[in-house]
């Protein structure tokens, strides 16, 4: 979810990289090799425990005996992470499963099928990665299809309405279920910060845009020297992340510490976007 006036971007047209991984590499081609990064953390049994991401529970939310508990929890997140899981969130687990299933599809469908969808030069929305404005560039070990879902009217033609079926009746019911569960955070949020509802909806819900980015990361030879993402801030209001399977890929930074994120079944994992942040702000030194 993101400020309507802000741009989208441009970026350069770049390889498949789930193409590239059917090939039988040994070696990862220069270009995705990333020395410039920190190697992602992984936890042995053995390692102390690090910390985790906050649950926040919206049926505690509306409980009138747990909410504010729930609501101290939620603070506490948003001040010290600028991320929690929600779980009991209201969007049908049904809903949920189709989603991950015709994603995976849509990833899978053969690469004549899927260059219809790719991003038009100079643009980041489609199949590719964003944001790559040079030739010599380091790419990410990821293939993104990222488009703009809300409101209706600004869908580029030949990319929504074109999605197979029933990818599309489905992320239409999905991208509106979500939206309905960004304002219900904002709401809770609203409480935190002693923000009135009607302030945070008119910030946030008139002319908001609401953006869809699926991520799809296929194996690597040589994992140890790829970045499936470029370490990032998410310049939105609010980031509500579905993950696809079990894996554990998603780290965050806390206290300069990358700390992994143990995805609970049907979660959305919720990151308080620049956006937000600023806000936030400029309401406390208002």
């Amino acid at each position: 979810m993101e400020s309507k006036g802000s741009s989208l971007g441009t970026s350069l047209l770049v390889p498949c990289v789930q193409e590239l991984a059917k090939e039988p590499l040994v070696t990862v081609p220069p270009r995705y090799i990333r020395p410039d990064q920190d190697h992602p953390i992984v936890v042995v049994e053995d390692d102390a425990p690090l910390p985790e991401v906050t649950v926040i529970d919206m049926q505690r939310l509306h409980n009138q005996e747990s909410m504010d508990s729930e609501l101290a929890k939620l603070h506490l997140a948003c001040k010290e992470w600028g991320f929690f899981q929600l779980v009991n969130h209201g969007v049908s687990s049904s809903l949920l499963e189709r989603v991950k299933i015709q994603v995976q599809d849509f990833f899978n469908l053969p690469m004549v099928e899927k260059k219809k969808f790719w991003q038009y030069p100079g643009e980041v929305e489609g199949f590719g990665q964003t944001f790559v404005v040079s030739e010599e560039q380091k790419l990410d070990w990821s293939d993104i299809f990222f488009m703009v879902t809300q409101p209706v009217h600004l869908r580029k033609p030949h990319l929504f309405p074109m999605l197979p079926l029933p990818l599309r009746d489905i992320l239409d019911s999905y991208s509106s279920e979500v939206k309905n569960l960004a304002v219900a955070i904002l709401e809770q949020m609203a409480k935190v910060l002693k923000i009135r509802d009607e302030e945070m909806r008119e910030i946030f819900t008139e002319g908001i845009r609401q953006t869809l980015r699926m991520n799809y990361y296929p194996p690597c030879p040589q994992p140890e020297k790829v970045i499936g993402l470029t370490p990032h801030s998410d310049g939105t209001g609010l980031t509500i992340l579905l993950q696809i399977n079990d894996v554990e890929g998603l780290q965050i930074m806390k206290d300069g510490e990358w700390i992994p994120v143990k995805p609970l079944p049907n979660a959305f994992v919720v990151n308080i976007g620049d956006i937000m942040e600023v806000r936030a702000f400029i309401n406390r030194n208002n």
